[in-house]
Formats: structure tokens, sequence, C-alpha cells
């Protein structure tokens, strides 16, 4: 098993986070896993993606140009990224801020509205974890507990007080994915 993934959106939405937190839940898991960052120089506001490998055999390189899955975040990263889903490949994206929504037939589309949800939850914080949470329950490549575990890792200590929130917007992810289109 190898999953190649994007994730993209503007910086302050916690794309790195995400992609760390899900390189580490694969390292619980002993799982070969590679993380690369990319972001401009503004940081937030600014754009910001992340690439993700998590495979059960060594990874030849972290650089890919067609992922299996793709998290997009805001309109740039769907008009930049949605042609660089494989075919059959899935693409999550939450509908604030896209104004033109994925369009190709031959890959499964997945809707969340975290930042309606976050909202809700009184925390624009756990964005984030709530898409982790919509991506994680259609394509499972990782086990809760070992999210938990790799929210522990990459969290500084003086931020652990949070992780029972992160939890809940994680399973709250979970509730709310919905298809758009599958194949």
């Amino acid at each position: 098993m190898t999953e190649e993934i994007i994730i993209a959106g503007f910086g302050g939405q916690g794309i790195l986070s995400m992609g760390k937190i899900l390189a580490y839940s694969g390292i619980m898991q002993e799982q070969e896993v590679s993380w690369m960052p990319s972001y401009g120089p503004e940081m937030r506001g600014g754009t910001a993606n992340v690439t993700v490998i998590i495979s059960d055999e060594p990874i030849s390189s972290p650089i890919i140009n067609k992922f299996d899955s793709a998290i997009l975040l805001n309109q740039q990263s769907v008009d930049k990224f949605e042609k660089s889903v494989k075919p059959g490949g899935m693409l999550f994206y939450d509908g604030n801020g896209i104004s033109r929504h994925p369009e190709r037939e031959d890959i499964s589309v997945y809707r969340i509205d975290a930042a309606e949800e976050a909202s809700k939850m009184e925390s624009s914080r756990i964005f984030n974890m709530i898409i982790l949470g919509g991506f994680l329950k259609i394509k499972p490549l990782v086990k809760f507990d070992n999210v938990v575990k790799g929210l522990a890792e990459s969290l500084p200590g003086r931020h652990h007080s949070l992780i029972p929130l992160n939890e809940k917007a994680i399973r709250r992810g979970m509730e709310i994915v919905k298809a758009v289109h599958e194949v």
C-alpha cells in the first residue's frame, strides 16, 4: 500500500500541521512516510501545500506530480491541483471560499464543510482536524488511536490540553463528510 497525498490551501489553515499529523500517524503504525512542505514567504494568507506519502515499502522519492488523494481548501488549490489527481483517485474540499467546484468525472469528490462546522464548534483552530477526520472516514490510512498519538507528537507540550478538542473535531469531520461524486 502506498498513498500519495497533496494537501493545499492558504497559510494559516493548518495545511502543514495536518500533513505533519498524518505523517506522524503513519510512523506510529510503523509505515514509511514522507512529508514535504511548500509555502510562500508570506506564510499566513499565502498559499501553502504539503505532499505526504504513506507506504508499507520504502519511498523512493518525495517528489511526485500525480496524487492518489488531494485535500484542496481554497480556489487557487482546486485550480492548480484538481488535474493532478490520478484517474480513480479522490479529491476532498471545503465549500467555503470555493467558487468553482471540482468538475472531474473520473475521480471521487467529497465535500467537508469544515469552516462552517468549526464556527459552530466555536473554534476556527480545529478547521484542519475536521478536514482530516472527513478524509480519514473515506480513506482510513491510519488508525484513530495513531492519529491521537500523532497529535501528541506534533503539538508542542503546551498545547496538549487541546488534544481532546482536536479528537472531537476529527470525529465530527468523520460525521459530516459528503460524497459529491463517486467513481
